[in-house]
Order: C-alpha cells, then sequence, then structure tokens
C-alpha cells in the first residue's frame, strides 16, 4: 500500500473508532422536558425541586431546596452517555415510577429514606442509566410523568429582576467553621465539599456535581437557628467516627445506605437532621468533616 494511501486509511479507522462527540445538552433537555445546568467536570444537572410537595418535620416546614429536590446528572465520556439521580417520591407515586424506568432501561440503585418523621413521607429513588443519553432522557421523563414532579421551565422573570439571594443566616460563619464557600438555593444556604478521592461507578468517572461530593444544607428557622439535613459520602472506615461526631453534637443521623452499586471505592451516605443555633451545628459538621478524607484547595 502506498504511503498517502495508508495514511488515507488510517484516517478513515481513527474516525470510525473516535468516540462520538458530547451529547447535545439542548436535546437531553427537550427528551426530559426541562432543562439543566452544565457544571464542572462535563455534567449537564437538571433540578426537579418537588415544590408540589408540603412536608413537615419537626414543625419545620422543608424548603424543596433542603430535602426536597429531585435532580439527574448526565455525562458524556468513553464514548457513551451515563446518568445518576435522586427522586422524591411519595409512597403512592413509588411502584408506578419505578416499574416504568425498569421497563426503560433505567437501573434502580436504592429506595429508601432521608428523613425520619416527615408528614407526609418522601422517598429517595436513586437511578443510573448508560447508553445514548437521549433515550435515557426520555425513559426518565415517562417515568416521572407517573409521579407529580413539576416538570417543564419557569417564566423568566419580569423585566428582568432577579431573585432575591439574601438569607437570615450568617454565611460567612458558616463558610468559615466549615472551610468551605456556599450558595444560596430556594432560600435554602448550599455546600458542597468533594472528597479527595477519584469517584467511579460502573468504570466512569463520578464528579461531584453527581453527587459524589459531601452536601449540606442550612434553613433558617429564626433567632439565629437553622435546620440542617443532607448528606456525608463515606468510606467503611469512616462511617462510625463520623456518626459519632454528629451524635455527640446533637445532630441526629436519620439514614445509612448505599446510592451506587458499582462505586470505586465503595461508599456510604449517611443523611441526618438538625434543628438548633446554627453556629452550634456548624461547629457540629465541622468536628464530623475532619473524620473525611477531603479534597483540599
Amino acid at each position: 500500500m502506498r504511503k498517502s494511501s495508508a495514511l488515507a486509511f488510517l484516517g478513515l479507522l481513527a474516525a470510525t473508532v473516535a468516540p462520538a462527540a458530547a451529547a447535545d445538552w439542548t436535546e437531553i433537555a427537550g427528551a426530559l422536558g426541562k432543562s439543566g445546568t452544565e457544571m464542572p467536570g462535563g455534567v449537564y444537572r437538571v433540578g426537579l425541586p418537588r415544590s408540589d410537595l408540603h412536608v413537615t418535620l419537626d414543625g419545620v416546614e422543608l424548603k424543596p431546596s433542603l430535602a426536597l429536590g429531585s435532580w439527574l446528572a448526565f455525562r458524556f465520556a468513553n464514548g457513551t452517555g451515563m446518568v445518576m439521580g435522586d427522586l422524591v417520591l411519595t409512597e403512592s407515586e413509588v411502584n408506578p415510577v419505578m416499574k416504568k424506568l425498569a421497563e426503560g432501561g433505567i437501573e434502580i440503585t436504592a429506595l429508601h429514606n432521608h428523613l425520619l418523621r416527615a408528614q407526609p413521607a418522601t422517598f429517595y429513588m436513586h437511578v443510573f442509566g448508560h447508553g445514548d443519553p437521549v433515550r435515557l432522557a426520555a425513559a426518565l421523563h415517562d417515568g416521572l410523568a407517573l409521579s407529580k414532579t413539576p416538570l417543564g421551565n419557569a417564566a423568566p422573570l419580569a423585566n428582568g429582576a432577579a431573585t432575591s439571594q439574601a438569607i437570615e443566616l450568617d454565611t460567612a460563619m458558616i463558610d468559615r467553621t466549615l472551610g468551605a464557600k456556599g450558595k444560596v438555593a430556594g432560600g435554602v444556604y448550599q455546600i458542597g465539599i468533594a472528597r479527595a478521592e477519584t469517584i467511579q461507578d460502573d468504570r466512569m468517572d463520578v464528579p461531584a456535581a453527581m453527587g459524589s461530593a459531601e452536601a449540606i444544607n442550612f434553613q433558617p428557622t429564626g433567632g439565629g437557628k437553622a435546620a440542617i439535613t443532607g448528606d456525608f459520602v463515606l468510606t467503611a472506615q469512616e462511617v462510625n467516627p463520623v456518626l459519632r461526631a454528629l451524635r455527640e453534637s446533637g445532630i441526629e443521623v436519620t439514614a445509612l445506605h448505599n446510592h451506587m452499586l458499582d462505586d470505586q471505592p465503595r461508599l456510604f451516605f449517611m443523611h441526618f437532621w438538625a434543628n438548633d443555633d446554627a453556629a452550634k451545628l456548624a461547629k457540629g459538621l465541622r468536628s464530623a468533616l475532619d473524620k473525611v478524607n477531603l479534597a483540599r484547595s
């Protein structure tokens, strides 16, 4: 074979075996029925807050962004699409949604509570899928359609008005105590802290935006107090040191379980709840974070 022909053949071969181009997020949004935001790590994350629900716990009405935020995160890597997420469902929604998702090729990796004593009770269905991301989005849409999860995008605010980001919390104190910077979302102060390790599931990287980071949420409840919830992402060796640190600080551990099936390293997710002085709770959370192998900036 002549050199020019050989080069042409190699170029054709490379084009054939090269990974497909990254997914078009617009197509995913269209199939799902809700648009999202591109996040670090090449992740497209779609928030699906259960704003239709009115859930109370220990006299506190939970804002959707505190503990009722369904979400899905899409990523394109190794020539294929991947989706992970957490769906907030009522008891009557669990089985219809699960059946439809399973029929559509979506794997269910966990089903459990995150909270105790909440009225009405909510359940959390963790999902995983790989393949054509648009097909995955369509299957997830069909499953969510059997719940009352609000789909569609909110209408833009008139005259370009911005949503107020004011919150009745000393967020500077929280940042300083936890050693991380948070953000206000839906009346809740949210903080995410990545682990030091690279997390994988099904041999694909799981960036922080796909649910592998420590998640801590503060909702102000008046008089310098806050309700806190979220989850610690832990290795087996970290579980009981973190549990003891939380309990010693008056923070209730409400659930301990997996969210993934084929994760490396193997991870456990510890959910928590308290409603108390915000500074006291921040110190308690800091004592727990000190037991975790966190990424350092």
